[in-house]
C-alpha cells in the first residue's frame, strides 16, 4: 500500500513537472511576465523619484518647505507635498491593481487554458 502512495506522488510530480514546464514554454506566459515585470519596475521607479526627492528637499531645502502656503496661514509647502507623495503612493497602488485585475489577469486565465 505504501508504495502505491509512494508511485502516486512521483507520477502526480511528474506530471505537475510537465505542466509547469508547457506553461514556461508559452509565448503568453513569457509576454505577462515580462509586461508585469516591466510595468512594477515603472512604478517601482516612480515611487522612489518621489520618495527620494521629498527626502532631497528635507535634506537640502528646508527653507522651501518651510514657506507658509500664503500670508496668514500656517500650513507649509511641505505637509501638502508630503501628503502628495503619500496619495500619489496609493494611486499608483490603484493603477497596478487595475491592469493586474484586467490586462495580467485575461493573460493568466489564456495561459491556464491553453495549458489544460
Amino acid at each position: 500500500m505504501a508504495r502505491r502512495i509512494v508511485e502516486g506522488k512521483l507520477s502526480n510530480t511528474a506530471q505537475n513537472l510537465a505542466s509547469a514546464e508547457k506553461i514556461r514554454n508559452n509565448p503568453k506566459f513569457r509576454e505577462l511576465v515580462s509586461k508585469r515585470t516591466r510595468f512594477a519596475w515603472t512604478l517601482s521607479a516612480i515611487v522612489l523619484v518621489m520618495y527620494f526627492g521629498f527626502i532631497a528637499l528635507i535634506a537640502f531645502n528646508k527653507a522651501l518647505l518651510a514657506t507658509p502656503l500664503g500670508a496668514g496661514i500656517n500650513t507649509t509647502v511641505g505637509f501638502p507635498l508630503g501628503v502628495g507623495v503619500i496619495l500619489s503612493a496609493v494611486i499608483l497602488t490603484g493603477i497596478y491593481v487595475y491592469r493586474a485585475n484586467g490586462e495580467f489577469d485575461e493573460l493568466n486565465r489564456q495561459i491556464i487554458e491553453e495549458s489544460r
